[in-house]
């Protein structure tokens, strides 16, 4: 049985006054696809923002890659992918690259070969040097993802990582998110795409209303479709909520 390589115990977190986070809790294996579903407006980004520090919860216990400090060699392993980014639109492809690749004292040699690799891995070699000024939503989409997996990290956030992709290249995605998953790396993504979690997650949570309503649930353990399980869930929530 796979160790831990994230543990979520108890977060709270307010906005503006106002709690959007209770007490969320899950865990996910090493070397797993992992799921994290929702609704709108359910918690999921600020979910992932406070795991990886980017914002402070009122109430938290954290432990990832087994550290309960997120000390920055800890940060050297992890990959992030956001939903929206702000992408230097004067650089090119390559360059965007290579200014990530640098933040991990990548040597020269190895950084270039690893930057023409993942064009090529993400289908973005004849784009390369073009600016990112240039570049579609599905290309911005696509070097941004190459950028998280610059350093082979251990563990990868991707928030909404097929947003805006034609079915094509969410294939392209799928595949790569499970050749990396491979590899070793465990991937965390926040998704409502329930079909790309049916193909491709070994485990999933679904977050509701800032609450944690199914927890580490298998997939292969589901004895119905993931839309009607997905719905039912969120339906007895609500209705519990508002009881």
């Amino acid at each position: 049985m796979h160790k831990n390589i994230l543990k979520v115990t108890e977060i709270v977190k307010q906005l503006s006054g106002v709690e959007v986070l209770y007490k969320v809790s899950f865990e996910v294996g090493e070397w797993e696809i992992y799921g994290f579903l929702w609704p709108n407006w359910a918690g999921k980004t600020t979910t992932m923002k406070c795991i990886m520090g980017l914002i402070t919860p009122e109430n938290w216990e954290i432990e990832i890659l087994w550290d309960k400090t997120l000390s920055t060699q800890t940060k050297s392993k992890i990959g992030f992918m956001p939903e929206n980014t702000y992408l230097y639109k004067y650089l090119t492809g390559r360059e965007f690259l290579r200014f990530n690749g640098k933040f991990f004292w990548l040597k020269w040699e190895n950084l270039e070969k690893k930057i023409e690799a993942l064009l090529e891995k993400v289908g973005l070699q004849e784009a390369g040097n073009k600016y990112l000024a240039e570049y579609s939503k599905w290309m911005l989409q696509r070097v941004g993802l190459a950028q998280s997996i610059i350093n082979n990290p251990k563990i990868l956030f991707l928030d909404e990582p097929m947003s805006g992709l034609d079915p094509i290249w969410r294939k392209m995605v799928k595949d790569l998110i499970v050749e990396l998953r491979n590899e070793g790396t465990t991937i965390f993504f926040n998704t409502h795409i329930l079909a790309d979690v049916e193909s491709i997650c070994d485990t999933f949570s679904i977050i509701n209303r800032g609450n944690i309503i199914v927890q580490n649930k298998r997939v292969k353990d589901l004895q119905k479709s993931l839309e009607d399980f997905f719905i039912e869930e969120i339906e007895k929530s609500n209705n519990s909520l508002e009881n």
